[in-house]
């Protein structure tokens, strides 16, 4: 059962995860650090988050990591990410990974097959044009096509016809829906796989995973006992604590930085 976090106040489950040894802290980035923007390469993290974050990276066996659907290119631009980064990034779903004093290190798997995706690219391109405020997103294995500022008619038909076009040409890539988005790849991942990853990377004794959106709830229906999921917004989910916006989430992670802090004086 997901409870509602108001801010300001003590939970026992914020209490456990900010007292295990290795903690790994892992966020989305959209709709988690960043506000949902129209301009999906525009969103950037909120400055409150941003501060929270470097502060519990300031901490001993802490670590930070953002986990999103973004090609590893994109989530670079968005999270302003620099080579000394403290942050880990987990891309296209856990089938992309760059660690700090590593660099890129993409996960095992199968690669597109040539010419696969410029060709979808190609054929998805006409469709989405015909669309008002649609538009199509190249991402390293697959797409990902954008209706944030659509009206919900517009969004059933051009969603229709794009699922159309790839169950014809490439019915085994995976699809993934959500907020105002329908996404396909030829990668199996999901950020279940970003979880194992990050768990084995770091030793971690516990993880905090923050997320917003339905591709979200596969990490979160993974975590273990002595984790932490935090669902960000409205919708079912396996998340043990709610907020509910990224103003929130600053919100909890200095409650979370401030008791790791304490407990390591």
């Amino acid at each position: 059962m997901t409870r509602t976090w108001t801010p300001g106040t003590a939970d026992d489950a914020l209490t456990a995860i900010a007292a295990t040894p290795r903690l790994v802290i892992a966020l989305d980035f959209d709709g988690v650090a960043s506000p949902l923007v129209a301009e999906p390469m525009a969103a950037r993290a909120l400055p409150e988050v941003k501060t929270q974050l470097d502060r519990l990276a300031a901490l001993p066996d802490t670590f930070i990591a953002y986990v999103s659907g973004r090609s590893m290119h994109d989530l670079q631009e968005i999270t302003e990410h620099t080579a000394d980064s403290h942050v880990t990034l987990a891309g296209s779903h856990g089938a992309q990974y760059w660690f700090p004093g590593i660099g890129v290190a993409d996960a095992p798997g199968a690669s597109t097959e040539e010419g696969a995706r410029e060709a979808l690219w190609a054929a998805a391109q006409p469709i989405v044009d015909r669309y008002e405020n649609v538009r199509l997103e190249p991402k390293t294995f697959g797409m990902g096509i954008h209706t944030r500022q659509a009206s919900p008619e517009v969004e059933a038909a051009a969603f229709a016809e794009i699922d159309a076009l790839v169950a014809e040409r490439f019915p085994h890539w995976r699809r993934r829906s959500g907020h105002r988005v329908l996404e396909f790849s030829s990668r199996a991942e999901g950020k279940d796989t970003a979880m194992s990853a990050l768990r084995e990377h770091f030793d971690a004794t516990g993880i905090f995973f923050a997320g917003d959106d339905v591709t979200d709830e596969d990490a979160l229906r993974v975590l273990q006992p002595g984790d932490l999921g935090v669902r960000v917004g409205p919708g079912e989910s396996a998340a043990t604590l709610r907020v509910e916006n990224p103003q929130q989430i600053a919100a909890l992670l200095e409650a979370l930085a401030n008791e790791r802090a304490a407990g390591r004086e």
